[in-house]
């Protein structure tokens, strides 16, 4: 799983080449789990900039 700078998740696979403004949220597992872990701590769906007022 990757997270960008706006704590946005997806899912990318093991070995793959991160793209920039992403990096390894550090969990791993299948397809299923990862979007389970996603579900679990991705709960506001809103760019991190957005909930902070940034924008």
């Amino acid at each position: 799983m990757v997270v960008n700078d706006e704590e946005q998740y997806s899912v990318w696979r093991s070995g793959k080449q991160i793209p920039t403004g992403w990096h390894g949220e550090g969990f791993t597992g299948t397809k299923d789990e990862c979007l389970e872990h996603i579900n679990e701590v991705w709960t506001d769906m809103r760019p991190r900039s957005v909930r902070n007022g940034d924008r």
